[in-house]
């Protein structure tokens, strides 16, 4: 039989492979029992088998298909979970103008309004500005809020590097725009401040007011001694938020880190910003720096009243600290920590829907 000879050579040459052998058993059967029928009964039966193979045949590329449609859509949730760069942006700007808010407006109620503020209260306010920014900012961009800790963890960590600068610009501004907010709000007090005190805005005494926004050293602080200030602090400070946020090293995370990084800067604060104002953060520093340049004080805002232009230093110093910081917090101890337990659960499209698992 013509058909018969046909179909056997497709099963020799292999193009029914994907067949079960169910299905192989029943051609078989039914081209062998073709020799002895009828002609008629043969055409019926080949026709019918025709049908049968046009069914498997189409029926592969379909699993085949819905199997990749799976996959694709479970590579478009995982990519919508993840929020867009502006939105990250949007994060850090909103986080950073959140603890500048706080920890500026703390000081400017000392300075111009005359509340009765110790170093511990001032500490612990900027503090809990940090906390808050990092509740709310974390789930989003991650809460660097401060370009120090994106330069660290971009080279130490898994931060990508496209994201930095945005980062930093974000962050920056978010800086400005908040001291602005607050020299806004406070302005009548400090024009009434500098009558009272005979003060004229961009003198050496005006350092006063423009320390409410920025930070300079003290007095008696050469420059490279506050660098090295800036710069062990903020190793220290970027040390144990690498500690507190490392999945290996079993400490409690979640919900009590922020406030744990909060306390941390409290006491940074209380027991080193009596030398340079514990900046650690360019983006801290410099936005401010920046507004009180355009609000009067002009260069007097970078300089700080010395020869070189001191506002190098709590950009500088920062970054410097927080990458030995880092660098000796993996050198030190993440490489003496147990590896975290692999995680058992595959992800599956349902599983990242509905949050409940999250491998990465």
């Amino acid at each position: 039989m013509i058909i018969h000879q046909t179909n056997s050579s497709k099963m020799t040459n292999g193009s029914l492979s994907t067949f079960d052998s169910g299905h192989s058993c029943l051609y078989f059967f039914v081209s062998e029992y073709c020799r002895n029928s009828t002609p008629v009964f043969q055409r019926e039966a080949a026709v019918r088998m025709g049908i049968l193979i046009t069914v498997k045949i189409a029926q592969w590329p379909v699993e085949a298909m819905r199997q990749q449609e799976q996959q694709s859509r479970f590579a478009m949730t995982t990519a919508l979970q993840q929020p867009s760069l502006s939105s990250q942006c949007m994060a850090e700007f909103l986080g950073t103008a959140l603890l500048i808010f706080f920890g500026t407006g703390c000081v400017a109620a000392l300075k111009v309004a005359g509340a009765s503020f110790g170093l511990w209260e001032i500490s612990i306010i900027w503090g809990i500005g940090v906390s808050m920014a990092i509740y709310l900012t974390a789930g989003i961009s991650g809460a660097h809020l401060n370009p120090a800790v994106s330069i660290a963890l971009c080279i130490f960590a898994d931060f990508e590097k496209r994201k930095l600068p945005f980062y930093i610009l974000a962050q920056i501004a978010g800086a400005f725009c908040s001291a602005a907010l607050v020299y806004t709000l406070y302005s009548n007090l400090f024009f009434d401040y500098e009558q009272t005190h005979h003060m004229v805005r961009g003198s050496q005494a005006s350092l006063e007011l423009a320390s409410v926004f920025s930070t300079y050293p003290h007095a008696l602080l050469s420059t490279a001694q506050a660098f090295l200030v800036e710069m062990v602090i903020t190793a220290i400070l970027m040390g144990v938020i690498m500690a507190l946020t490392d999945d290996n090293n079993g400490l409690p995370r979640g919900p009590l880190a922020p406030l744990l990084i909060g306390l941390l800067i409290a006491v940074i604060g209380s027991a080193m910003g009596p030398l340079t104002g514990f900046a650690m953060n360019p983006a801290r520093d410099f936005g401010p720096k920046l507004m009180t340049f355009f609000a009067g004080w002009g260069e007097m805002a970078f300089t700080g009243g010395r020869d070189i232009p001191y506002f190098l230093v709590p950009i500088f110093a920062p970054i410097v600290g927080a990458c030995l910081g880092a660098a000796a917090y993996r050198g030190l101890i993440a490489r003496h920590l147990p590896s975290a337990a692999p995680a058992i659960a595959e992800e599956t499209p349902d599983t990242a829907v509905n949050g409940k698992t999250r491998i990465s």
